[in-house]
Parts: C-alpha cells; structure tokens; sequence
C-alpha cells in the first residue's frame, strides 16, 4: 500500500460524467492528515506511518480553593497525548491510526496527507463502522421469508426451526435468528474516485460507503486492484 487517507463522511448526491451519465456519489471530507509518527524497524520492529486528524482541544483541568481537581472539558486530549503531537508539531487530534505504507520511508512527522493523494479512476477500499440497526429479527437480518399472514397460521415472522427433539436435538451452527445487527466495522472494495476537490478536501466515491453521516471512514488503495 502506497497511499491512504482518513476521511468523514458527508453524505450522498450525484453527479453527471463526461458521458452525461447521472453517476450516485458518496462525498467524504478527506484530510488533511498530519503524520505524527514514522514506526520503523529498528526501534518499533514494524514499518507505519502514524496519522492524526481532525483538531481536538486539550483537555483543561483547573483546582478550586479547597485544592480539588475540576475538570472543565472532559474530552480533550490529555497532557500525554499533547507531549505526543507537539513532539510532531501538530495540534491535538481526534483520530490517530497507522497506516503500513510501503514508502514509510519518504515521510517525516509533520508532513500533511492531502485529498490529491488520490486520483479521477483511483479504486480504494472504504472502512467504517455500519449504522446500528440495534435488535432485529431474523427477516430484516438475514432477509428470510416469512410465513403466510392468515390468522390460522401460527407462524409469520418466525425464524422457523430450531431443532427437533430427538433429531438432530440441536440448533446447527449458523442458524439466522434475531439478534444484535449492524455497528461493526465494515469494508467495501474496489470502490471508484469520480472526482478529486482537493481545494476542499472532498473526495466524491463512486456508489455507497459504510457508515453514518460524520463518522470516519478510511480510505486505502485497493488490494483487489485490476479484478
């Protein structure tokens, strides 16, 4: 992997090609990324360029009369962390993560990882949390059939059987049932860059991409290239 980038996710519209073909795109806010850390062999045994963004204050704690501690922003970023950025010079970040560049090497802390990393016909890979669609039965889940509506029927939105009693008196592994859906983190491959903004760091994505509105998404080059 030679190039990637953390981004938020604006939301969905579309556009027109060269073709004037009506193309649905996904916006996200790309950068910009600021290396806060170069991982090399010797002294972390793995090559990764570390990367932070989105700004975040420093989290302030005060002392009243009485000697006791208030802490006035409880989110910021601590005093260790702050240590951390400004060894880099940058400002506290909200998101830091690593990425395995094969050019770790070209890096240094403070270099800025911008939108035009990325080109017009670029495939990447798009990582996010998927929305949460909290308990859900096994229809909406798994997208299974359901039973007929009359009200003689005992069985509409059941997920069917679960085992009989003598055989195979178990449930098999795999049973589509009711649960928890959604909320985990998710990749969608081989997705295309339409367009490059880079005066506004906007990346426009061919299709959809995981996730809700603002939340961060990673976008990477893609390891099914050409398939």
């Amino acid at each position: 992997m030679k190039k990637a980038i953390l981004a938020t996710k604006v939301g969905m519209t579309q556009i027109f090609n060269a073709d004037g073909v009506l193309v649905p795109v996904t916006v996200l806010e790309a950068g910009p990324c600021f290396v806060t850390q170069i991982k090399t062999v010797g002294n972390d045994g793995y090559s990764a360029v570390q990367v932070g963004f989105v700004d975040k204050k420093e989290r302030v704690v005060s002392k009243d009369a009485g000697g006791k501690k208030e802490i006035r922003r409880r989110h910021g970023v601590n005093k260790a962390q702050m240590g951390h950025f400004a060894k880099a010079g940058v400002s506290g970040k909200r998101f830091v993560r690593e990425f395995r560049f094969e050019n770790a090497d070209d890096y240094k802390p403070g270099d800025v990882i911008k939108a035009d990393v990325f080109a017009e016909g670029d495939k990447i890979d798009a990582t996010a949390i998927s929305k949460g669609k909290g308990f859900q039965g096994a229809i909406k889940r798994f997208g299974q059939h359901r039973g007929p509506m009359a009200h003689g029927s005992k069985f509409h939105r059941h997920q069917g059987s679960n085992g009989a009693c003598s055989s195979p008196s178990r449930v098999f592994k795999g049973k589509g049932m009711p649960g928890h859906m959604g909320n985990v983190r998710v990749t969608t491959q081989n997705l295309e860059v339409v367009k490059v903004d880079a005066e506004n760091n906007l990346l426009l994505i061919k299709g959809c991409v995981p996730g809700p509105k603002k939340c961060l998404v990673t976008v990477k080059e893609t390891v099914k290239a050409g398939k």
